[in-house]
């Protein structure tokens, strides 16, 4: 086993052969990537040393200190958050070799196609179809609320390819090439004024035998695996004290005493609390995940994040008066990464309103958290047992 002492002496040895001021960024990272320190707790040779995945933090800080470059974690956060864990648990070989390193190194942008018009929240219902045509599967439908659709290389597909099982059997999972001139990416303009959204449509859209994750008809078995990491990476992300949304309003506050008033006070004080107390509750997941994979807490921690976004950002609204209905620019935009925090008060309070939607809604992540956590009984299902080609829509 991989001891904290080799993980230091393998930084020690990056550093002084590749040093961050006269090395190539990329390069840099490349290097970062063989030498194990990519993801600590990833496989030797994928980027990883099978180390603890708690000394990755002495790892980041010892690079940090040195100001290596970091692989902007932001922009690729679809492909570390979401396919990285689900091709390192499904892939071939082959396919782990050929997609993880650009992926962690940030040459290829990855984006997820699982929504459809008509399977958002029951995302289980959806229709896109994929059909076996020799070694290629032959895909036609259409995906939306896409992330990042518009610069990413690669995308993360489920799709319908036997509609004559109940709806989450016949489901399985393709890595797609966003480069193929059946996928068509048109923006969704947002309230924000942005287009950080897409929808794809899918028409004749090859994909090899050799890009499906898992077996065909476990889509969802493997869908849940990519759920279940984006609801960590989106509520359970690493934040200092004040981090995240709490921060721009407890910064105001202190700078302007004239806005103050006991009401507001007593509510930023809440509010703070419950901002800490989830910060902390995110660290206790990480040490969690430390010792094996994601569960449903991660829903959890992702419907806390969704209620202080919202509840902050509204607070911090009326806390600023006048100066909170101001909006500094509606030019329509289409941003390469989400900024939940970034740009003026009015931005953070519109661009909160999805945070309740993205990611899985708070209602169905409600579901999850009852039954899978709490162990309260499921809702009832009429269409358990029904095809899905049978289903009323």
């Amino acid at each position: 086993m991989t001891d904290a002492t080799e993980v230091r002496s393998r930084t020690e040895q990056l550093l002084a052969a590749h040093p961050p001021a006269t090395t190539d960024r990329t390069d840099f990272l490349k290097a970062r990537f063989d030498a194990g320190l990519a993801w600590v707790h990833y496989p030797k040779g994928l980027g990883g040393l099978d180390a603890p995945r708690t000394l990755q933090t002495a790892v980041d800080a010892e690079l940090t200190a040195a100001a290596a470059p970091d692989n902007d974690p932001r922009r690729i956060g679809i492909g570390l958050g979401m396919a990285a864990p689900t091709i390192l648990k499904y892939g071939s070989d082959e396919v782990k070799q050929r997609f993880l390193r650009p992926l962690w190194v940030g040459e290829e942008v990855w984006c997820q196609l699982f929504s459809e018009p008509g399977a958002g929240s029951d995302l289980a219902a959806l229709g896109t179809r994929a059909v076996r045509d020799g070694d290629d599967w032959v895909v036609n439908g259409q995906k939306v609320w896409t992330s990042s659709a518009h610069v990413a290389r690669w995308a993360i597909l489920i799709a319908r390819t036997d509609p004559d099982l109940p709806k989450h059997r016949g489901i399985t999972y393709f890595i797609c090439d966003m480069t193929d001139p059946g996928v068509e990416v048109r923006p969704l303009r947002q309230i924000t004024g942005e287009a950080e959204f897409n929808e794809v449509f899918l028409t004749d859209v090859r994909i090899p035998d050799a890009h499906r994750l898992g077996e065909v008809g476990e889509g969802w078995k493997v869908a849940q695996t990519t759920l279940m990491n984006e609801r960590v990476s989106i509520g359970g992300s690493r934040l200092p004290r004040e981090g995240g949304m709490i921060g721009p309003i407890a910064q105001t506050w202190r700078e302007r005493p004239e806005l103050r008033n006991h009401d507001l006070h007593q509510r930023l004080l809440t509010l703070w609390v419950e901002a800490e107390v989830a910060r902390l509750a995110g660290e206790r997941l990480r040490q969690q995940l430390a010792a094996g994979q994601p569960g449903p807490e991660g829903s959890g921690m992702k419907l806390a994040f969704a209620r202080l976004n919202q509840e902050i950002s509204g607070l911090e609204v009326e806390l600023r008066g006048e100066e909170g209905l101001l909006y500094d620019d509606w030019t329509m935009s289409r941003p390469e990464f989400v900024d939940f925090t970034g740009r003026d008060a009015g931005y953070r309070y519109l661009r909160s309103k999805g945070n309740s939607i993205e990611g899985g809604t708070s209602e169905v992540l409600l579901n999850i958290v009852a039954e899978r956590v709490l162990g309260l009984p499921s809702e009832p299902r009429n269409d358990k047992d029904v095809a899905w080609k049978d289903l009323a829509r």
